[in-house]
């Protein structure tokens, strides 16, 4: 498994890493034993990476990652980094309360953090959304706090925009930023991208499947559970949904020409970017895993990289990333 720096200041990390949350929430129900023989052969295949968040069915997911390390090899167990956002508030009928980056909390939710997923430390922890009423200087600093007692590796921040970023910054140093980054969310490449590449910070790419959207394997017969964030999402809606699948289609065709699958184009196209970015997959079974695994062989040349761009160019998809509420929340407006 080849690596990559998250930033000037982070970890070497493998080139691609493995986002958990769908193993637990958002995208309909989930296999528990079939989750943690996926994290396994992660593991097993050379990903060190292992990303969640604290508020991902309200801690499951961090249990469910550290049932699977605390039954891995010993070996296997030793190499996984955990990335995990904090700050999301839930309640026990998992609506949404806001976001809470006050450094009483942060030090609280560490705390929870720790003791759900069995390690004496966090390698990377950021706050999943900044706090609009706490200014982000305190937050990193009672993240900095953390790292000064050995809780907490690195900082990393998620769904920023570039003012933010350098704020952060300026407060300690910042590993990486975790944000949407696909095929079909380039916003991060107006500002946040050249941001981040000014200071040193990497990028952990999430949705760059844009949750199964571009994924090939998605169609619009398909239905949804109620419990299915893609369900209540505006580009998996009507005419936007039939849109985007028109993309996918296209995509297809430059996939076959080069005799991969869809996913592993649209994944290599987010390798292809730069060294300092790294994707996660959210795969939930071994077999999207494996899939998912073989955008590492892929090889874009310059008449790839073409084709792909006219099948899918930049600003194409229909429908924001999330309904309206939640994007006012996000470091981009796509």
């Amino acid at each position: 498994m080849d690596t990559r720096p998250l930033g000037t200041t982070g970890p070497q990390v493998s080139a691609l890493g493995l986002g958990c949350m769908g193993m637990s929430a958002l995208y309909g129900d989930a296999d528990r034993s079939e989750a943690v023989a996926t994290v396994h052969a992660a593991l097993e295949a050379g990903v060190t990476l292992l990303d969640t968040g604290d508020f991902y069915a309200m801690g499951h997911n961090e249990m469910l990652i550290g049932e699977a390390l605390r039954t891995a090899p010993a070996g296997l167990r030793e190499q996984a980094l955990t990335s995990v956002k904090f700050g999301a508030l839930r309640d026990p009928d998992g609506n949404w309360g806001g976001v809470d980056g006050r450094p009483a909390a942060v030090r609280n939710f560490a705390a929870y953090s720790l003791q759900r997923l069995g390690v004496d430390h966090i390698d990377v922890y950021r706050i999943a959304r900044a706090d609009p009423d706490v200014p982000i200087e305190e937050t990193v600093g009672a993240i900095a706090e953390l790292v000064e007692k050995g809780y907490v590796r690195h900082i990393g921040l998620s769904e920023v925009g570039a003012d933010t970023i350098r704020r952060a910054a300026a407060t300690a140093p910042i590993s990486d930023l975790q944000i949407e980054y696909s095929l079909v969310s380039r916003a991060i490449e107006e500002q946040i991208l050249p941001t981040t590449r000014e200071l040193g910070i990497g990028v952990t790419a999430y949705g760059v499947l844009s949750r199964g959207l571009i994924s090939g394997h998605f169609n619009a017969d398909r239905t949804l559970a109620v419990n299915d964030f893609r369900a209540h999402s505006p580009r998996f809606q009507g005419d936007n949904l039939r849109h985007n699948l028109t993309l996918v289609e296209a995509l297809r065709e430059v996939a076959e020409h080069k005799g991969v699958s869809v996913a592993q184009i649209a994944i290599a196209w987010v390798l292809s970017r730069g060294e300092d970015i790294v994707p996660l997959v959210g795969a939930r079974t071994r077999e999207r895993l494996t899939e998912s695994l073989g955008a590492l062989d892929v090889t874009l040349d310059a008449a790839d990289l073409a084709a792909i761009e006219r099948a899918v160019p930049a600003g194409s998809a229909a429908g924001d990333r999330y309904p309206a509420p939640q994007m006012a929340h996000l470091g981009t407006t796509e």
